[in-house]
């Protein structure tokens, strides 16, 4: 069993918790995931390493509670364990050779973009974080980005806080001023993802994209997060879950993706009504 050591709640639908697993934060390097079983003969979901202390053998995971099993997940209290926390999974972040990066995150994405632009900061690059949001209700992270960022760029599609417009309108800007980036890394919702990586295509700026989105065994076995690079099929949890943007079929991937979608509304829906049943 993991305890939950900490739970901290960042806007009303994403949850953070810092579960003690030594063996994987001992390991874990950004860029990673986790498969974990909130209990006994529960669904397996691949979660992001957000962060880690190996020192306390701590593992930080962030979440948006989007079906059943993160709504079961967020009804755990601090102190209480989950069934299974297994990891490190998947290929870090390659971070040698990279002097001047920007890191693009989008929503729940810049949970695991944090950790990528960490480990960018202390490995001596200079960091240019961009992070965008629908409104400033969903905002996450932002001190936390600040800290490792040499510059830093806060979006919101309403203007309600930062500046006005979505995450390609900044990268574009510095990109025609002539910012020159070894790598744009990007991170969040696929179709924002596509934009990034059209954005960078013309200055032939290497792209890298995470596929997590699309990630739900985490293993392979499922197929569900097959997805076309360059011509040939990959699997997100075992080939990546980073790969060269400027290659991905984001069409394809983005219309399989949506295929779970229903589902996921009405296995959530389940969970809270029996949730809400428990609590009468």
């Amino acid at each position: 069993m993991y305890r939950i050591v900490r739970k901290k709640q960042l806007n009303q639908t994403v949850t953070q918790m810092e579960i003690l697993a030594p063996l994987v934060a001992k390991k874990a390097r950004a860029g990673q995931f986790i498969i974990l079983r909130v209990d006994e003969g529960g669904e397996r979901i691949p979660l992001t390493v957000a962060g880690y202390d190996r020192q306390e053998g701590l593992v930080t995971v962030i979440f948006q509670i989007v079906g059943a099993t993160t709504e079961k997940l967020n009804n755990k209290k601090e102190g209480e364990s989950i069934a299974d926390f297994v990891g490190p999974l998947g290929r870090p972040t390659e971070l040698s050779g990279l002097k001047r990066v920007c890191v693009v995150g989008g929503g729940v994405g810049c949970a695991i973009a944090l950790p990528v632009a960490r480990a960018l900061k202390e490995a001596g690059a200079s960091v240019t974080s961009v992070i965008g949001f629908r409104n400033k209700e969903l905002v996450i992270l932002e001190e936390e980005f600040k800290s490792v960022s040499d510059a830093f760029y806060l979006m919101t599609d309403d203007g309600s806080r930062g500046e006005k417009g979505n995450v390609c309108v900044p990268l574009e800007r510095l990109l025609k001023e002539g910012e020159q980036f070894d790598e744009v890394i990007t991170i969040g919702p696929l179709i924002m993802m596509k934009y990034v990586c059209e954005t960078t295509r013309p200055y032939n700026i290497k792209t890298v994209a995470s596929m997590n989105p699309i990630m739900i065994d985490g293993t392979g076995m499922c197929g569900g997060c097959r997805l076309t690079v360059g011509g040939e099929m990959k699997f997100a949890c075992v080939d990546g879950p980073e790969f060269d943007g400027h290659k991905i079929d984001f069409d394809e991937a983005m219309s399989r993706a949506g295929a779970y979608a229903a589902f996921e509304r009405r296995a959530h829906e389940a969970a809270c009504n029996l949730f809400k049943k428990e609590a009468e």
